[in-house]
C-alpha cells in the first residue's frame, strides 16, 4: 500500500507501461507494507534511486572486480586506503565521485566481499541520482566501504519482511557453510525486478539458483539447505530525498519547470558484512 500526504495512492499509470518504476509502484500497491511519502516527488525520487541501484548492480556484473575475503580485499591506491580489516577508506583530497566511478572503470584493480559490493552499488546509484556536485558535497572524506554499519548519509538499515522490492538487497543464509570458505556463509543480492538477483561472486541468477550454489559450498555431510531470509537492506530514500529536494537547483526546477512541447506527459548474521 502507498500513502502520499496521508492518502492512499493507486496511480501506477503515471509511469510508462513496462517500466521498472511502474513495476515497483504496482508491487508497493499490492504489498501489505505501508510505503508512506510526503509528496509525489519523494516517491519519484525513491523510484529513481531504485532504478539506478538495479543499473549499478548490472554494471558491476559486467565489470571485473574479484570476489575475495575481507583479508584479501584490494583497491586502486590512487583513490583508496586499505584498512586492517579489509575495508576501503576514501583518501583525503580525492573526489568521492571519481573514487566510486573508478571501481567500475578500473575494476581489475579491485577485490572485495559481497557485502562491500552492495554498499558500492548503493553509493554508485546515489551518485547517478543526485549528480556529482551534491554527491561530492555529501561524501567528501566520508566514505568507508566495508559494511552497512559504517556508512553515514546513506543511512542503510536492515528491515525484516519477505515483501522486497526491485532495488532492495536481500540476504541468503548458508547455515552449514564450509569453515574453510567462510565467505560463503551467505550471499547479499540485489533484486533486479525480472525474477533474478545480482550477488557479487555468483553473478545474476534466480533465487533458487543462488540457493543451489550456496549448497555446493556447505561443509561435508551437511544436510541443512541454504535459504532466503527475511532481512532486507536499503538506504534511507526519505533522508536522501530531503537532502536532494532542499537543493537550490531542485527548487528552481520546481518553480520554473521545463515544458516540452509536442510530447506526451509522463506524469543480519553477516547481513551486508
Amino acid at each position: 500500500m502507498i500513502q502520499v500526504s496521508g492518502m492512499p495512492f493507486q496511480q501506477s499509470d503515471m509511469w510508462t507501461a513496462g517500466s521498472i518504476e511502474r513495476l515497483i509502484v504496482q508491487r508497493m500497491i499490492e504489498h501489505t507494507v505501508v510505503y508512506s511519502y510526503q509528496s509525489i516527488d519523494e516517491l519519484s525520487f525513491e523510484l529513481k534511486v531504485r532504478k539506478n541501484i538495479i543499473a549499478s548492480a548490472r554494471a558491476m556484473h559486467k565489470s571485473n572486480p574479484l570476489f575475495e575475503t575481507f583479508a584479501n580485499s584490494r583497491a586502486n591506491p590512487q583513490y583508496w586506503q586499505m584498512t586492517s580489516n579489509g575495508g576501503l577508506l576514501l583518501k583525503n583530497g580525492v573526489k568521492p565521485s571519481d573514487a566510486i566511478q573508478d571501481i567500475y572503470l578500473n575494476s581489475e584493480q579491485y577485490a572485495f566481499e559481497c557485502a562491500t559490493a552492495m554498499v558500492i552499488i548503493f553509493y554508485d546509484a546515489v551518485l547517478k541520482s543526485i549528480g556529482e556536485w551534491l554527491f561530492n558535497q555529501l561524501f567528501q572524506n566520508n566514505i568507508y566501504l566495508y559494511s552497512w554499519q559504517y556508512d553515514s548519509e546513506l543511512q542503510i538499515r536492515p528491515y525484516y519482511s519477505y515483501q522486497s522490492l526491485p532495488g532492495d538487497v536481500i540476504y541468503f543464509k548458508n547455515p552449514e557453510f564450509d569453515p574453510q570458505t567462510p565467505q560463503w556463509r551467505g550471499e547479499n543480492a540485489v533484486e533486479l525486478g525480472d525474477g533474478t538477483y545480482f550477488g557479487h561472486g555468483l553473478g545474476i541468477m534466480t533465487a533458487e539458483k543462488i540457493i543451489d550454489e550456496l549448497n555446493l559450498r556447505r561443509k561435508p555431510e551437511s544436510n541443512q539447505t541454504a535459504y532466503l531470509t527475511n532481512v532486507i537492506g536499503r538506504p534511507s530514500f526519505t533522508h536522501l530525498a530531503k537532502i536532494f529536494m532542499s537543493q537550490p537547483s531542485y527548487l528552481v526546477h520546481r518553480l520554473h519547470p521545463i515544458v516540452h512541447h509536442n510530447e506526451s506527459s509522463i506524469p543480519v548474521d553477516r547481513m551486508m558484512i
